[in-house]
């Protein structure tokens, strides 16, 4: 069964991001689909990379599926990976799995041996998305809670991405968390998400000041380039850490588990490279006592139906992520897709992934570009800052 056509789709959903969706057939009628991780501004860097890899690909055997991950990396690459890379060839590696699940007639996770959870247990972001205040938070967060989800997670603090804050935006960050909880109540898990931006010395502070709100993690609160910044976090409290998202390969993950640097990894399918890599990484991660929470800023119909295989097959899984902001936006393309019904979704017994997409409404809401965030000049945030904690310094009376 051979590779007879890639075709890439962009999917505008109306905000945040554009989708991008793999199309892979053969030339037995049968095709896959298959979803890349990615950003607002950069989607077109991977569909480049599309692009470039496919007529790589276009002619081989469907079921080469780890020979074509190897050799992309040694003869493509040349041995330079990249994240943008990675999100390509997760689409078609994903696609190609969905191929060989329908031609087996069996749905993908008993071809990987079978679910050992019947349903998957999901935490809703992108609720927040948009909040203008600690109240307009506090009302999106009973609205998701409303709709069945007992685990939310959001990013509660201020202003632009930055390693150095002030403490009026730590403080910030802690009255959005302390007010969300009296909201919600005692029994809706918060999972705090830092965004890999704090120096160690804020981030301990923060997680000290949280721990009352009997939190459920603090995801990624130092930058990633150096796990040891992660790890001084991690020492300093008994609040699970949650570290992976900016991390795309195996042997980026070996530190963490080395250095005992996090107690749950959340990687995402649909940027390490696909299924296969995703088996790695959560094997790696079991002899270490470290749950899986796969990250999915992907779409609720291709991106969280290989999440949801993977979750079901894996000892180590804990709870996935899902978007709910883009459930409603993509229901029009989704000719069979993920159910999911308080704050859970089915492991589905279909061929392959278990979904569809229509064509014809996906060509609908082509490409679009949306606001980025742009870059901000430190020449005029800094004395912002500087002016929040000791207004003296630039003002003296």
């Amino acid at each position: 069964m051979k590779i007879t056509n890639i075709e890439t789709f962009f999917y505008h959903p109306g905000g945040g991001k554009n989708l991008l969706f793999v199309k892979v057939d053969t030339d037995e009628g049968i095709y896959g689909w298959g979803e890349a991780y990615v950003t607002n501004t950069k989607e077109k860097v991977v569909s480049e990379y599309l692009n470039a890899i496919s007529p790589l690909v276009i002619g081989r055997e469907a079921y080469h599926i780890r020979h074509f991950g190897q050799t992309l990396l040694d003869d493509f690459a040349i041995r330079r990976n990249s994240v943008d890379l990675l999100c390509a060839w997760s689409a078609i590696e994903l696609a190609l799995w969905d191929i060989v699940g329908k031609k087996a007639g069996l749905p993908l996770h008993r071809i990987l041996g079978g679910a050992v959870r019947e349903k998957i247990r999901l935490y809703a972001n992108g609720w927040w998305f948009g909040a203008k205040s600690i109240d307009d938070t506090v009302k999106r967060a009973l609205n998701v809670v409303a709709q069945g989800y007992d685990a939310i997670k959001w990013d509660p603090f201020p202003g632009p991405w930055r390693t150095f804050i002030s403490r009026a935006d730590e403080t910030a960050a802690v009255e959005n968390v302390k007010a969300v909880r009296e909201a919600v109540g005692p029994n809706v898990e918060l999972l705090i998400d830092g965004h890999r931006r704090l120096a160690p010395n804020h981030a301990i502070r923060v997680i000290e000041r949280l721990e009352e709100y009997d939190i459920g993690w603090y995801e990624e609160p130092c930058p990633p380039e150096n796990i040891d910044l992660t790890v001084e976090v991690k020492r300093s409290t008994h609040t699970p850490i949650v570290l992976g998202e900016a991390l795309y390969t195996k042997e980026g993950f070996v530190p963490v588990f080395e250095k005992r640097a996090a107690d749950i990894i959340n990687p995402d399918i649909c940027a390490v490279g696909g299924l296969l890599s995703m088996l790695e990484i959560a094997a790696l991660a079991a002899p270490h006592g470290v749950a899986v929470t796969p990250h999915n800023y992907n779409s609720p119909i291709v991106g969280l139906a290989v999440t949801v295989h993977l979750s079901a097959v894996i000892p180590n899984f804990n709870i996935a992520e899902v978007f709910v902001n883009l459930i409603e936006p993509t229901q029009s393309i989704a000719t069979q897709g993920i159910t999911i019904a308080n704050g859970w979704a089915d492991v589905p017994d279909a061929p392959g992934l278990g979904i569809d997409l229509d064509i014809n409404e996906l060509k609908k809401r082509p490409y679009s570009p949306l606001p980025g965030k742009g870059l901000r000049d430190y020449r005029e945030e800094f004395p912002r800052k500087v002016a929040t904690v000791a207004p003296n310094v630039f003002n003296p009376a």
